[in-house]
């Protein structure tokens, strides 16, 4: 058996290129984000589910970006600090809070979306329109059949 063998293994496991691939987007991404608006890639994945989805629990960002709490707490106290968000509480439950962007925070979302959308369509440029639509429908497929777990039991692992 020679010592190739075991990264061709790897190079092939679809799990393994998935993510490799979603870390070299991400970076991508994350270094025009990091450059222009000085936020960290947790930072910027919370901001951008509450510009889409607007105020919400830690808890629930937790479970939408699949991220451990601690890093969750982390950028939405780093978003805080900077004015970015802002917490308050959850009139639906006392035990929590809700965070949403400040006006300063709605704009710098503002400013990163089409720069964010420019590198989309920059990366995905070697993929026809209609590769890009069946990598998206196939990619919800396979998170769905994944299972549902949450950003708590991913900690464990």
């Amino acid at each position: 058996m020679s010592k190739r063998q075991p990264a061709q293994r790897l190079a092939n496991f679809l799990p393994y290129q998935l993510s490799i691939a979603s870390n070299a987007v991400s970076a991508r991404i994350a270094e025009q984000y990091r450059r222009r608006f000085a936020l960290k890639t947790a930072e910027w994945r919370i901001m951008a589910v509450l510009g889409d989805s607007g105020a919400t629990t830690q808890r629930e960002l937790s479970q939408q970006t699949l991220m451990d709490k601690v890093p969750v707490n982390r950028a939405c106290k780093a978003l805080e600090d900077r004015g970015l968000a802002e917490r308050r509480p959850n009139a639906r439950d006392g035990r929590s809070h809700l965070l949403e962007l400040t006006a300063e925070g709605r704009a710098v979302h503002a400013g990163i979306m089409p720069l964010a959308l420019d590198i989309e369509t920059e990366l995905f440029s070697v993929l026809s329109a209609d590769e890009q639509a069946s990598l998206r429908e196939m990619l919800v497929r396979v998170r769905d059949n994944a299972g549902d777990f949450d950003a708590e039991s991913l900690a464990d692992r």
